[in-house]
């Protein structure tokens, strides 16, 4: 599976930002500006959701995943009155979610968690600068295409080994490939 790459974090942020801003101007009406918002803030943090979980070359545990999430976000829908709590819970399933799944270790899990919360805060001031729903969505999908960035940082692979010992594995496959060719080579 091709890992996630920065331009399509940058077409991800402008497809949420115009879906964001249609939304917010067609549903307020029907749904009312509260229902709008956290309808907003659990599309979009489901969508990100599955684009992380289509892109992760991990296969274990989606379902799991995606059910934790669908529960923890709907009891965050009735239990959360605070929208700026509201968006906090998606934005730790996110970072959970992205950790499990695309980041090789502790530190990459506190950078990511770093870069989400930097996302939040240049997401809000775009959208209280701009009073701009597409720029504040789009600025925060924006800096969360960085995190393609975060694993090149870290010094482990995604299954816990060493660089080390990494090479020690190619270090014996090729010892034993070597040994089966000395031993061909004697046998005749």
């Amino acid at each position: 599976m091709k890992s996630p790459s920065f331009p399509e974090g940058v077409a991800l942020a402008l497809t949420a930002g115009l879906i964001a801003s249609v939304a917010y101007t067609v549903l307020p009406g029907m749904l009312g500006l509260d229902w709008t918002t956290r309808a907003l803030i659990a599309g979009l943090g489901l969508g990100y959701v599955l684009y992380l979980l289509r892109r992760s070359s991990e296969r274990t545990g989606r379902i799991v995943t995606l059910t934790a999430w669908l529960l923890l976000a709907g009891m965050g829908w009735f239990l959360v009155m605070d929208p700026l709590l509201y968006l906090a819970l998606h934005l730790g399933l996110i970072w959970l979610v992205r950790v499990l799944y695309h980041q090789p270790g502790p530190l990459a899990a506190l950078l990511d968690l770093a870069l989400n919360l930097f996302a939040l805060l240049a997401g809000l001031w775009a959208f209280w600068h701009a009073d701009s729903v597409f720029m504040g969505v789009w600025t925060f999908f924006l800096v969360q295409a960085v995190f393609v960035g975060i694993p090149s940082l870290g010094n482990r692979s995604r299954h816990g080994n060493a660089p080390s010992e990494q090479q020690a594995d190619h270090f014996q496959l090729a010892f034993r490939s070597a040994e089966a060719a000395l031993r061909k080579l004697s046998t005749r």
